[in-house]
């Protein structure tokens, strides 16, 4: 029998977020994370706490609000213990964005990608050249506020209208200039295809697909079934000299390794470095990491 042996095994990464003046991640457990967004203290289901809390319970019953599931997966509803503000501001370095708990735990903002944030912050400044990034399914937007700050050209694209004028009002909240950002209410997949049949060109890439998700006309993204071809078509974007990708993946049964894997794969011909590994929230009550998302990211290599 012959043995297969690897010379390389990759060396998976922790970017961990620290704690910032408006966000902390206060206490988690029991399937549970107790957070504080500005003023406000939220409770909402983590599946990936399961230990027990840190913090007495009388500090996790303080919070304004917890969200209650549903029988749907991604439904429930919050349930109050103060009143709660329609939507509030935080913010983070310069960026400013706006808070707003809906009919899912998201409230506008996921605090364990501030490390990437700052790290597409550092691939545009270190460009020193205008560069155009592309973010998809760009949610509310701080990755292409993040991105457009130092000094980028960027397209945003998310399938919903209702988070694409939560971006455009994270824009205007963090005071940078309407002509730094194009908005397409777009389905991700087809946006990209058609870009590449125009030969439109990006030196950076924002992906942050969702395990589930529908575009505008109803068209149906399946995070297993579509991703390969999601790459197949980005790859077809590229610039000649680009300066970053990085994918991000959320609630889906794979690990980093196949992350990397698929990077690796995608930008085969180009020169640079990959790194891949997970994203986390550093609690405060007793510093654990709590793990939330998978990642892979490429960096041009000067």
């Amino acid at each position: 029998m012959k043995t297969i042996t690897s010379t390389s095994i990759p060396e998976l990464k922790i970017l961990t977020a620290e704690a910032w003046n408006d966000y902390e991640l206060l206490d988690s457990g029991n399937g549970a994370r107790l957070e504080r967004f500005g003023s406000i203290t939220l409770v909402r289901p983590e599946a990936e706490a399961v230990w027990q809390p840190a913090l007495h319970e009388k500090a996790w019953k303080a919070a304004q609000a917890v969200f209650r599931p549903g029988q749907e997966e991604n439904g429930g509803h919050w349930e109050t213990s103060k009143p709660l503000p329609e939507r509030w501001s935080i913010q983070r370095g310069g960026l400013k964005f706006w808070l707003q708990p809906g009919g899912s735990k998201q409230v506008g903002i996921f605090p364990e990608q501030a490390p990437q944030w700052d790290w597409i912050e550092a691939q545009v400044q270190a460009a020193r050249r205008p560069i155009r990034v592309l973010n998809l399914f760009g949610y509310t937007g701080i990755a292409s506020l993040a991105a457009a700050r130092a000094g980028a050209q960027v397209t945003h694209l998310d399938a919903s209208r209702k988070v694409m004028t939560w971006a455009h009002e994270n824009q205007q909240l963090s005071g940078l200039p309407d002509t730094s950002i194009r908005w397409m209410l777009e389905d991700a997949l087809k946006f990209v295809q058609r870009e590449a049949r125009r030969g439109s060109r990006y030196d950076g890439l924002i992906l942050d697909p969702p395990k589930f998700g529908r575009g505008p006309q109803g068209e149906v993204w399946e995070f297993y079934k579509l991703l390969p071809s999601l790459l197949a078509a980005c790859k077809q974007v590229i610039s000649a000299e680009p300066r970053f990708v990085v994918l991000t993946a959320y609630a889906v049964k794979a690990s980093a390794l196949t992350l990397q894997a698929a990077m690796e794969d995608m930008m085969s011909d180009k020169h640079g470095s990959v790194e891949a590994g997970e994203t986390a929230l550093r609690e405060q009550a007793r510093g654990r990491l709590l793990s939330l998302a998978l990642f892979a990211r490429w960096a041009a290599t000067d």
